[in-house]
């Protein structure tokens, strides 16, 4: 079968596509970058996921089209974010629709729901980020969704997985993510501090075998949320850092604490020219809601790993990039 995957150089791409070989998959891989030794079965084209003229030619022929390409940000407002999380997404669906592609699988953002407003607790029936005083990535994932619902409407047939805090190998990232990247200080010894909040993560593998199925087996039009495991930050840090012999996270910080300080903290966020001290960095941990994906599991059949897993081979990844293969789906 021939497939298209849009930001197939991104760290969720990089996980996908042996999946996709694996499976004898001949795969188009959409990307303004594309590695120094690509993978066999794959071939690479440029694309702009702005560009309607530019996506109907790398999309052509693709009978699934797996669509990954997104501008993450912790800012309040970022216009490119906004551009390429909506407008982009109705482009590629656009595009799918014109090739003639029988199925489009989004990949949007547990983001997409309110994590502020949602009583605690998210599923697939949960408010969805219009607030406008919620940050870009959030309202941009939802208004994302929106406008391919639009183009569903219009006869594609497609699918919507909304996955959770993704981490784990393999990340190629310069930089890594900054899940990644904590876990890397931890392992290390040198993460003194972390706040006491928790979110759900989700292995980077179990992400990309979630989308597959998606393809393979969701339902048009239906949201599918991709979680792994609540956990405590401060937790998950320590477990990387046990995992070098070292030992964790020393102080924590209170949630309610930092919650209290976000007014304060975004300011000298921006002084400083770092988004890291904002709402979108530091309230998910806060409010920490928990994340039901019964519904992919019933529907899908999606399993996700224990975090415990998660962190041993993310460690080994770090010593290693070679001694982590990826997942079959």
């Amino acid at each position: 079968m021939k497939v298209a995957v849009t930001g197939a150089a991104g760290y969720l791409g990089t996980n996908l596509l042996p999946l996709l070989t694996a499976r004898g998959d001949e795969v188009i891989a959409v990307d303004r970058v594309r590695p120094a030794r690509p993978r066999p079965g794959v071939t690479w084209v440029e694309g702009d996921v702005l560009d309607p003229a530019s996506m109907r030619a790398a999309l052509d022929g693709a009978e699934v089209v797996y669509h990954l390409v997104a501008v993450i940000t912790l800012a309040d407002r970022n216009d490119l974010a906004w551009r390429v999380n909506t407008e982009g997404v109705r482009v590629v669906a656009e595009a799918a629709l014109a090739v003639g592609a029988r199925r489009m699988v989004h990949a949007s953002s547990i983001h997409a729901f309110d994590q502020y407003s949602c009583g605690g607790h998210i599923d697939e029936t949960s408010v969805r980020s219009t607030d406008p005083g919620l940050p870009v990535y959030d309202r941009s994932k939802w208004a994302g969704e929106v406008a391919l619902r639009e183009v569903i409407d219009q006869g594609l047939d497609a699918v919507i997985c909304n996955p959770t805090g993704v981490f784990g190998p393999a990340d190629h990232g310069a930089p890594m993510s900054r899940i990644n990247r904590s876990l890397r200080d931890a392992a290390q010894g040198r993460l003194p501090a972390m706040v006491d909040g928790g979110f759900d993560l989700v292995d980077v593998r179990d992400v990309a075998t979630g989308l597959i199925l998606a393809g393979e087996k969701g339902r048009t039009g239906e949201n599918y949320l991709l979680g792994g495991a609540m956990i405590a930050m401060t937790d998950l840090c320590t477990l990387a850092a046990n995992e070098r012999g070292k030992r964790g996270p020393r102080f924590t910080i209170p949630p309610k604490l930092v919650g209290g300080l976000i007014p304060v903290l975004e300011p000298i966020g921006k002084m400083l020219g770092t988004d890291i001290l904002s709402k979108a960095a530091l309230g998910a941990l806060v409010s920490a809601p928990t994340v039901d994906h019964g519904k992919a599991a019933a529907e899908l059949g999606y399993r996700p790993r224990p975090t415990e897993e998660t962190v041993r081979d993310l460690v080994a990844f770090f010593d290693d990039p070679a001694s982590v293969a990826p997942a079959v789906a």
